[in-house]
Formats: C-alpha cells, structure tokens, sequence
C-alpha cells in the first residue's frame, strides 16, 4: 500500500482542494512537454464517501471558495443524454431480449464511441462558459464506474488529449491506477494509459 492509498478520504480531499488551489497547477507548469492530466484513484468501499466529498468540491468552487473554476462531467450522465439523443432507451430491453447481452454492448459502443462522450464536453463546456481558460479552468470527469462497460477510462483519457490540453484533467477512479495502467475496481483490466499523474 502506497502513502496515499492509506490517505483517508477527508485527506485526500484536503490534498485535492491544495492542488486546486495552486498556481502552478492551474497554469500546468513543471509538467514539461506531457499532458495536464491526472488520476485520483481511490478504493471502491469509500464510492459513496468519494461521491459526496466530489460534491462539496464542486460547490465550493461555484461559490467561490476555490481559485479554480471546476467543470465537473459525469460518464453516466453523457451516456444517458447519448441515448436520449439517439432515443435508443425504450429499445435496450427488446434489443438485450433478442440479441444478447454482447450484441447489445457492440451496438451501445459503436453508438456512443469514446470521441462523442469528449465531443459531448467539449460542447456543453464552450456552451457554459466559451473556451477553456488556463490558469483557471479545472476539467473533472466523474463515473466511470457508472459507465462501465460501455466506455473505458482510458478510451476517455486519450481522446481527450487533443481537446482539453491546455487546462488540468482530473479523472476521479474506482480503482487502481499505477502510473501505466488501469484496473476498475482493482480487479477489472481498463487499459493501458502512460501520460497521467497522480492528483495526489
């Protein structure tokens, strides 16, 4: 067990409000030529703590209370808007009924692939707000619990890299993250991923 998976979740948080809260940070400096993004991985027993904490985050940051502006994305809620848009709901049943449970997952993946969930937040961000500003600006990416299995972390990481780059990722993760590769709820294999840092 490493320093930080022994970090309580009250900790954690205090360590993440520090991140956000640091110019350098912000302004992704000291980083080199690599990307601006990091993991928060963390034990899938404290989701529900994890889930709440993530939410006093985001208030604090809309009231002010933090230097960063946070842009919270959850996975679960861009697949569901996916659906929505293609008004697929009413059909998953009938479809998981005739074809199965993989033809149904092939069919929802090659609908929602790893780019529309990035489109998707890249959309509603320059609504909300126009272009991300750095300096400022926080991008975080919640559910990926939720979402699976129809998207994968690290399918979101790296089409992300074009799109978000100039501002920090934080990808907030049920599971391992070792510095190279992804496992979900420390068991499930999520993909290979070289470019991120540890939030904490």
């Amino acid at each position: 067990m490493t320093a930080t998976e022994s970090l309580s979740t009250q900790a954690s948080f205090d360590l993440i409000r520090s991140r956000f809260s640091d110019p350098n940070f912000l302004n992704c400096q000291g980083l080199g030529n690599e990307v601006p993004f990091y993991v928060y991985a963390y034990d899938t027993k404290r989701e529900n703590e994890v889930r709440a904490r993530t939410e006093q985050l985001v208030e604090s940051s809309r009231r002010g209370d933090l230097p960063a502006r946070i842009v919270h994305f959850d996975l679960w809620d861009i697949f569901c808007s996916i659906c929505a848009y293609y008004e697929i709901f009413d059909d998953l049943e009938r479809m998981e009924a005739q074809q199965g449970d993989e033809a149904l997952l092939q069919h929802i993946q090659e609908l929602a692939m790893p780019e529309d969930y990035v489109n998707a937040m890249s959309e509603q961000f320059e609504r909300a707000y126009g272009a991300p500003t750095p300096g400022r600006d926080v991008l975080l990416i919640t559910g990926v619990g939720k979402a699976y299995p129809f998207v994968r972390a690290h399918d979101i990481l790296e089409n992300a890299q074009p799109v978000f780059s100039q501002i920090p990722v934080a990808l907030f993760y049920p599971g391992i993250y070792d510095g190279q590769s992804l496992r979900l709820f420390g068991s499930v294999q999520d993909g290979n991923y070289y470019r991120a840092f540890s939030l904490l």
